[in-house]
């Protein structure tokens, strides 16, 4: 299967990235919908991955610091094949933002995962939408896609 990926802003692409994060985190993981959106999503920029056909099947967003968030893929597209293309994409729009680093609030079950492939933590667990979370830095040049699967 083939996929594109697409560099949004929310003002450009706000029907498409809420269909697929309400699907996924509103009523799969059952988020609130008023902290699935928030101001951020206005100043961050997005991106929309498509299936062959052109249908929005994944969300991310992510800042000039490199801050990655709301990263919502379909249930039928969740394969490691797909998380590896997806952030891969999210990797180079960081670059073109200017990031040095890459981070992301981290489902605290998951953490060691990724601190075995080279991830830091940064600050202290705290709780969001009812999940223990603590944030995950990773300079850019050390990048690697391969652990990330769902990330809110």
């Amino acid at each position: 299967m083939s996929f594109t990926f697409k560099q949004v802003t929310w003002r450009e692409k706000r029907k498409e990235l809420q269909q697929v994060r309400e699907k996924v985190f509103v009523y799969e993981y059952h988020i609130p919908a008023d902290i699935e959106f928030d101001k951020c999503d206005l100043n961050y920029q997005h991106l929309l991955g498509f299936d062959h056909n052109g249908n929005s099947i994944a969300t991310a967003r992510i800042n000039n610091q490199g801050e990655i968030g709301r990263v919502a893929v379909l249930q039928a597209y969740r394969t490691n094949e797909f998380y590896t293309l997806m952030f891969q994409q999210i990797a180079l729009c960081a670059k073109q933002l200017g990031a040095e680093e890459l981070s992301f609030n981290c489902n605290i079950t998951e953490k060691d995962k990724f601190t075995q492939c080279g991830y830091a933590a940064r600050g202290n667990v705290f709780m969001e939408a009812g999940i223990a979370r603590q944030r995950l830095v990773c300079p850019l040049s050390r990048f690697d896609p391969k652990p990330f699967t769902l990330v809110h």
